[in-house]
């Protein structure tokens, strides 16, 4: 191997490749333009849904993906669960705005190697990166403090995240999911993953079942 080789292959390997998911446009720019000040990592590429993301996957090397929880097209956990069996040498950061012990324990359990929540620090968000390049697992001073409080139990209430609540109690009330879309302003295809969502974390199989729980466990 000549000089000029052996730095090309080296200059390739000294920075880490990050892979950005988030279907906020604004936000995806902020974080590059963060992330960039440092010349470790360099973002090879950004997607808002499962379905890029997963194809940007095909195209390319990528050392570090950060993603968000909630995706028009499925959910974080679900994107997780693929990245980890397809590209199991690829970390995973996720940078959500969900605080629910649960939720985190739940994902933690896929494998990711951070979690932080978006109104954690920028400082916070590269400390992190730096912590999952040395092989650490990173997570934010809040997101470990929620855990520590979960501990304690918070009854069925913290089973859902509060969209997800707010959804159970229109589903409650006979809603369709075109209705339930125009009622909180979100996509019907992002209502049909909050039901799915509800009826697994809720381990019920129909409607009857799943109202029966929500009563039961003073859910709506």
């Amino acid at each position: 191997m000549n000089l000029l080789s052996f730095f090309q292959k080296n200059t390739a390997l000294s920075y880490m490749r990050i892979f950005l998911t988030d279907d906020h446009a604004v936000l995806i720019g902020g974080l590059q333009k963060i992330i960039e000040e440092h010349s470790e990592f360099q973002v090879v590429g950004t997607a808002g849904t499962v379905a890029d993301t997963l194809d940007a996957f095909t195209q390319q090397p990528i050392d570090l993906l950060i993603t968000d929880y909630n995706l028009p097209d499925d959910d974080g956990l679900s994107l997780v669960r693929k990245i980890k069996r397809k590209y199991p040498d690829t970390k995973i950061l996720v940078l959500s705005m969900h605080d629910e012990a649960h939720l985190v324990k739940e994902i933690l359990k896929e494998g990711v190697n951070g979690y932080l929540i978006k109104k954690d620090s920028h400082k916070e968000l590269i400390d992190a990166i730096y912590a999952i390049k040395q092989g650490k697992t990173y997570l934010s001073s809040d997101v470990n403090a929620l855990l520590i409080h979960g501990l304690h139990g918070e009854g069925e209430q913290r089973l859902l995240t509060e969209r997800e609540r707010e959804v159970l109690k229109l589903i409650s009330q006979e809603f369709t999911n075109k209705q339930i879309a125009e009622e909180l302003f979100i996509s019907e295809r992002t209502v049909e993953t909050h039901r799915k969502n509800i009826f697994r974390k809720t381990n019920t199989n129909n409607l009857v079942g799943l109202i029966k729980f929500a009563y039961a466990n003073n859910l709506i």
